[in-house]
């Protein structure tokens, strides 16, 4: 029992980035639902590796990498809404330019400064080891915020993952809150990187709310599960690199991307064991 509770009875940095890192779990698995409910799986990713060079270039002036983690966020929607709108290009098209376009861009402005080596990895992967109070409030207020946005927008955003021409009959601009859905997820991105790292927030969003949907049929149950994997995977990440001094964020990702192959593996077996009685009843 020691060794699953001390590290974190005993150490403040470990409590901290429990908590910071629950937190995470709680706005990854909201907007991570819809994420893999909409398919927003590949703009996600461009989110998260998109903001690289607003990053880069805050950290460069002097300004905190969240404001410039903002800005790159904001780029990135803001020129996949204008390719869209006036050109005839699929979203995909102009999320895939975007991506390439604005994580080349942060290479070159790393590669052309010699102040990275330490700020880099902690860019990439994260610091969650080293989060404070004021972090962990920062990730509160965003986590209050973007669960505010999935109650008051339940409604429309169902529709608009499951029929968007339903969600205009009945009244909701689908492209309305198409960019109020890539808010949430925005914002999921710019705070949750200070924690696990612009690489790892994406298998956040991913690995936990794909191991919901695998388990629940409704939308509430799939955010819970994507809650409970999430959570889950921080504790054990955290206890992994404690005890074998480990990367504390590539542990976490690990453990939670292990815990979808876990239960995608035993939704498989459970499913075979019932078509077993069935198959043997009309044969």
């Amino acid at each position: 029992m020691d060794l699953l509770v001390t590290p974190f009875s005993s150490n403040a940095f470990m409590l901290h980035a429990l908590i910071a890192g629950v937190l995470v779990s709680i706005a990854c698995a909201i907007a991570g639902t819809f994420v893999i409910l909409r398919g927003l799986a590949f703009i996600g990713d461009a989110l998260a590796h998109g903001v690289l060079p607003g990053i880069a270039v805050a950290i460069l002036v002097g300004f905190p990498g969240i404001i410039g983690a903002a800005i790159g966020a904001a780029g990135m929607i803001g020129g996949i809404t204008l390719i869209t709108q006036r050109s005839r290009l699929s979203s995909d098209t102009a999320i895939g330019l975007l991506f390439v376009g604005m994580l080349s861009l942060g290479v070159v402005i790393v590669s052309r400064s010699n102040s990275f080596s330490g700020d880099l990895t902690r860019i990439l992967f994260g610091e969650i080891l080293g989060i404070d109070i004021p972090a962990i409030l920062i990730q509160l207020a965003a986590t209050i915020v973007i669960a505010a946005l999935a109650i008051i927008c339940a409604r429309p955003f169902l529709l608009l993952s499951f029929d968007p021409e339903q969600a205009e009959v009945a009244g909701f601009s689908s492209r309305l809150y198409h960019s109020i859905m890539l808010f949430m997820i925005a914002i999921t991105v710019i705070v949750s990187f200070q924690t696990v790292g612009t690489l790892l927030v994406f298998g956040m969003l991913i690995a936990p709310a794909g191991a919901g949907a695998l388990l629940a049929r409704r939308v509430e149950a799939m955010m819970a599960w994507a809650v409970l994997f999430g959570a889950l995977s921080m504790y054990f990440g955290l206890l992994i690199s404690y005890h074998f001094n480990l990367a504390a964020g590539a542990s976490i990702v690990l453990v939670t991307v292990a815990i979808f192959f876990i239960v995608f593996v035993a939704q498989n077996l459970r499913s075979r064991r019932l078509a077993r009685p069935q198959e043997a009843t009309h044969g």
